[in-house]
């Protein structure tokens, strides 16, 4: 459990805030921006391969610098190296807007990746910084929410937080397509670097030093598998949170428009981009309505793990409608079991792991949770396409995204229901 000094509702309320508005400003700057990236591979002159690259570079940065960012927390705390990660992410959307600047040098053809210029690698390191940023970012989010909190308040605050990151990016989207379309695309970009840095301003005034860290062994990438060893209990919590960021942010988010393509959904004047869009926007908000609303529900129960039951069961039930009923009436059915599965487990699973993890190790066992999901992440979309179009099919696809969810309640829920650390009930005396 964390041992952590007590701190009052207002203060509380003063802090979370700071730390939401620093999540919710950096979705919002990384929404802003993505709608334009994926466009660029004409404009800087770089292979289809090369585009790829830069998109997931932040993701392969902030997978590699997880641990590390975590053990720093630990040592110095959690302020200095949230602000950091924000400012750092700020670098991001202005390199943006030096790529496009930079003369288009043709640097020659790499093998696998292609055609490579002066302007990709620019976005390549802007990426880049990005990742590494976003590592200090919620890690220290997660450390300094569950460090001021206690097992009786803390779902309802990581539940903030989760709704903020979660709502950020969805508006961002809005906000970037429209200023695109209306300004430019470095008016985009310009727009995500002084959200990012207005971020970093508000948690430099407003964000105290909460927990001012312990000494501490490092930890690497490499080191994760026996930090989790230690832990079997946060390998639990992380299988879930592996499980859940793999469907969402990468089966069901890469496929949708396909799904919607070659099923002919109609939507009235909408193809199948638009109803993508339209449909990920509805799992969106019911995620992050979701993610409010479970957080103070796992407050009020004495086990934190009867929320994740029906969570998982939602998840699994939308899965299996989108297998079998392809009609554009049962995806929206679907999607709103799916993202409000996804938003009632992600904020219950991640104040268990605060619930349990020592406060001078809040940052080593966060990156390894982070890094749980990160793997999910990158691995979802690697898989998703295959799986559609070679492997299994839509049917199939969607019956083992279902099943793997299931699996979930012998992994995550059955063991943590009986394990006596994660019950918050009072235990009576002999």
């Amino acid at each position: 459990m964390t041992d952590t000094p007590s701190y009052s509702a207002a203060e509380i309320r003063t802090i979370a805030f700071a730390v939401i508005a620093g999540v919710f400003f950096g979705g919002v700057a990384t929404g802003v921006a993505f709608p334009t990236l994926p466009l660029l591979d004409e404009k800087l002159v770089i292979s289809t391969v090369m585009l790829s690259v830069i998109l997931s570079t932040n993701r392969i940065a902030r997978l590699f610098m997880n641990t590390p960012a975590g053990t720093i927390i630990d040592r110095v705390g959690a302020r200095r190296p949230m602000i950091f990660g924000l400012f750092t992410q700020a670098l991001a959307p202005f390199g943006y807007i030096l790529g496009l600047v930079v003369p288009q040098t043709d640097l020659g053809t790499v093998p696998v990746l292609g055609n490579v210029s002066l302007p990709g690698v620019v976005f390549i390191l802007s990426r880049l910084f990005w990742g590494i940023g976003s590592a200090f970012v919620f890690i220290g989010a997660f450390a300094t929410i569950t460090y001021v909190t206690t097992p009786d308040n803390r779902g309802r605050w990581v539940g903030y937080m989760r709704g903020g990151q979660s709502l950020g990016f969805p508006t961002g989207l809005v906000v970037g397509g429209l200023l695109t379309d209306i300004a430019s695309m470095q008016m985009a970009f310009l727009m995500a670097g002084a959200l990012a840095l207005l971020a970093g301003i508000v948690a430099m005034i407003v964000l105290p030093d909460v927990h001012a860290g312990t000494e501490g062994r490092s930890a690497s990438l490499r080191e994760v598998p026996s930090l989790l060893a230690s832990n079997p209990t946060v390998v639990l919590v992380g299988y879930g949170n592996f499980t859940v960021r793999l469907l969402w942010g990468g089966i069901v988010l890469t496929t949708l428009a396909r799904y919607a393509n070659d099923f002919s959904l109609e939507l009235s004047a909408l193809d199948a981009a638009g109803i993508s869009g339209v449909v990920m926007g509805l799992g969106v908000v019911t995620s992050g309505s979701m993610t409010v609303a479970s957080g103070r529900i796992s407050d009020l129960i004495s086990d934190r793990t009867l929320v994740t039951i029906p969570a998982f069961l939602s998840m699994g039930a939308g899965f299996l409608i989108i297998a079998y009923v392809p009609t554009i009436k049962a995806l929206l059915g679907a999607i709103v079991l799916i993202g409000g599965g996804m938003g009632a487990a992600a904020p219950a699973l991640l104040a268990i792991m605060g619930d349990l993890t020592p406060g001078d190790e809040l940052g080593r066992i966060g990156g390894a949770y982070q890094v749980m999901g990160d793997i999910g992440l990158s691995l979802g979309p690697l898989i998703a396409i295959p799986a559609v179009d070679n492997w299994f099919g839509y049917q199939l696809t969607y019956v083992l995204c279902a099943a793997l969810v299931v699996s979930c309640l012998t992994v995550v829920s059955v063991p943590l229901l009986r394990n006596p650390e994660v019950s918050r009930a009072p235990v009576e005396a002999d």
